[in-house]
């Protein structure tokens, strides 16, 4: 493959993996958000005013466990403190810190634990084909996208129709990640997501292998 295809592969695996997670945490996992903060501010904010502060907590360490998955792979990255590049490392992170939650009895830990986990998904790869975008969530890819596609239509310049597809494509990875997660879930439980982990490590080979079949420095693969 060549550089432009492994980029898009990554961010379907990581795109599929990010709407899978959010299908196990809101299917079997008490109705919470993995990814979409949003939601999980508006139902805090509503439980907060009703004084229902069990229904606070339950949405306000996912948040917290996002914010903390933000802060982490941020400080890996400025640290520079790592024999391979700080993507693989967070990929591998990531992957093992799945691998417990199908343990973890309670959802209020399960949920927060995997909210970091997006967290820090959702810090680290930020483009495709050098368009800024996001794997765990859609709201800003469908922003970006729906302006790329307007920009097509006034202007007829192929680029933005591709950035537009790519846009698009990874909202779709998205949502085929939820139907596996959906489908899935009567069947494996609470290790569905353990689907997550084999989507991580595959995205892990592929980012190992891009860096070594280039030779580029470790600061270049920033871009994807």
């Amino acid at each position: 493959m060549d550089e432009e295809s492994e980029s898009i592969v990554l961010g379907t695996l990581l795109a599929i993996s990010g709407g899978l997670m959010d299908a196990y945490s809101y299917i079997l996992r008490g109705q919470v958000f993995a990814n979409a903060q949003t939601g999980n501010i508006l139902f805090l904010g509503i439980y907060l005013c009703s004084g229902q502060w069990r229904e606070v907590i339950h949405y306000l360490f996912p948040v917290a466990g996002f914010t903390a998955g933000i802060f982490i792979s941020e400080l890996m990255h400025l640290s520079r403190l790592h024999p391979v590049h700080w993507k693989q490392t967070i990929l591998l992170a990531e992957a093992f810190l799945l691998l417990l939650v199908p343990f973890i009895p309670l959802d209020l830990f399960a949920n927060s634990l995997t909210s970091f986990v997006c967290g820090m998904q959702v810090q680290t790869f930020r483009k495709l084909r050098g368009h800024p975008f996001a794997t765990t969530m859609c709201i800003g890819n469908l922003r970006s996208g729906t302006v790329s596609l307007v920009n097509w239509l006034c202007h007829r310049e192929d680029h933005h129709l591709r950035a537009a597809g790519a846009y698009y494509y990874v909202i779709l990875c998205f949502v085929i990640g939820a139907v596996i997660g959906n489908a899935l879930a009567p069947v494996t439980g609470l290790f569905t997501i353990a689907g997550c982990t084999v989507l991580l490590m595959v995205s892990w080979v592929i980012l190992h292998f891009q860096h070594r079949k280039s030779q580029r420095s470790l600061d270049e693969l920033d871009q994807f």
